[in-house]
């Protein structure tokens, strides 16, 4: 590890503290808007505005902060894993489905919290083992493949080539810079990847700039009330639940991976249960105002190996910016006039990105499939979380349901505790 240019504590001279937190803004933006746009583009609704997920960003890093008493560099974004489920949660139960669910995993995160405060972390790894979060994130990818596909024009329907070929460069140029990219470029495929198929789409007549003409330049982000504009939703709460234990695995991870960036042991100090804690909050906070579920972004860890500055005034002052932009409504507008192809190119590399992390967990942890009991485990996951399985309980408002991805996590947990090994 090379030496940190800036500590955990340091704050950098106010000329260089805004460059460098500008980075940070910059490495989230494109993930952290991409999952209300893919989540409201599934549903044909605004389920959860752009606007929202920023604020939610922002304040989210904030609350971590505190919650870390500000010794680690984390920045939070929109959660991948959780959009399917949050589809499926509001297309059930509306927005009480989807607030529900989100809250109950910021619930989650903050009961294992605790739960690693007085019982040390060692049954966390017994419950949630590489064979188990390898395939979990596996699906999180796949099961969004579709989406690509149809946002590209390639699912069959009458193929338009403008739109094939502005999701062509968006992918391309996404692909060429995750490869080939120098500095901060590497850090930010997928923004510029966005950006240059937007220009392109421009060029070739594809974006309405109408929404942008009529937008206020300052305005309020979409926040739902609790009571007023949602209830509790049993049915939420069980859909999305289940995903959290997969999250947390990958709250372990990045922590683990910033850990070895910046030469500090994270998960000892400033410890996992007050790591846990401030995700938690951030994501419980997120839920109680329609936002999506926050997750550590692997892109700004990028960022912190890159610039070695790893001062939390940094990451706070990229709080602070992306809560500005959350109140302003232009920048709200000129989002939505992004064409489906630019996010259908970029999404087709994303989608397999998450997936090839999933395999990359398994290989990385040498999970050995001689042994019968892990391709078990395995095959039963990927069949349940990518067949489209569904099972209900009850009938009609009393009923709940469980999507394949929510039955691919508990069989896997439940599975991998009752089988026995195979010491053969």
């Amino acid at each position: 590890m090379s030496k940190l240019l800036y500590d955990t504590h340091d704050k950098p001279p106010i000329n260089k503290l805004f460059f460098l937190a500008f980075q940070h803004v910059f490495a989230m933006f494109g993930a952290t808007i991409l999952v209300p746009i893919m989540i409201n583009e599934a549903c044909g609704t605004e389920v959860i505005s752009i606007p929202t997920a920023l604020l939610c960003s922002g304040i989210g890093t904030l609350l971590y902060i505190l919650c870390t008493k500000g010794k680690s560099p984390v920045y939070l974004g929109s959660s991948f894993a959780f959009v399917t489920p949050v589809i499926a949660a509001f297309t059930k139960d509306g927005a009480s489905g989807f607030t529900t669910g989100i809250i109950t995993v910021g619930l989650i995160y903050i009961i294992f919290s605790l739960l690693v405060r007085f019982f040390g972390k060692e049954w966390i790894h017994k419950l949630l083992p590489p064979v188990v979060v390898g395939p979990m994130i596996m699906i999180i990818g796949l099961s969004l493949a579709p989406n690509a596909v149809k946002q590209i024009g390639i699912d069959g329907s009458a193929i338009e080539w403008k739109g094939i070929l502005v999701a062509f460069v968006s992918f391309f140029v996404t692909a060429y810079l995750a490869i080939n990219g120098k500095g901060f470029l590497k850090v930010i495929p997928f923004l510029v990847g966005i950006i240059t198929g937007y220009v392109l789409s421009i060029a070739l007549g594809l974006v309405d700039f109408t929404p942008v003409g009529t937008a206020d330049i300052i305005s309020i982000p979409k926040i739902l009330i609790p009571i007023k504009d949602y209830t509790f939703s049993f049915s939420g709460m069980v859909t999305l639940a289940p995903i959290a234990l997969v999250s947390i695995a990958e709250h372990i991870g990045d922590h683990m991976a910033l850990s070895s960036i910046i030469g500090k042991n994270l998960i000892k100090d400033p410890g996992l249960d007050k790591t846990l804690m401030g995700d938690g909050c951030a994501t419980l906070f997120a839920g109680l105002i329609g936002g999506p579920a926050n997750t550590t972004y692997g892109e700004n860890t990028s960022v912190v190996g890159m610039s070695r500055v790893a001062s939390v005034w940094v990451t706070g002052w990229a709080a602070a910016i992306s809560i500005c932009m959350a109140f302003m409504g232009i920048i709200a507008a000129l989002f939505a006039t992004i064409p489906s192809p630019v996010l259908g190119g970029v999404s087709l590399l994303l989608y397999g990105f998450i997936s090839v992390n999933g395999l990359k967990v398994l290989v990385e942890n040498k999970v050995d499939f001689n042994n019968v009991k892990n391709i078990v485990v395995v095959s039963v996951m990927l069949i349940l979380g990518l067949g489209g399985a569904i099972v209900t309980f009850g009938t009609g408002d009393v009923s709940v349901s469980l999507t394949g991805m929510s039955l691919a996590a508990i069989f896997g947990i439940v599975l991998n505790l009752i089988l026995k090994e195979n010491k053969n």
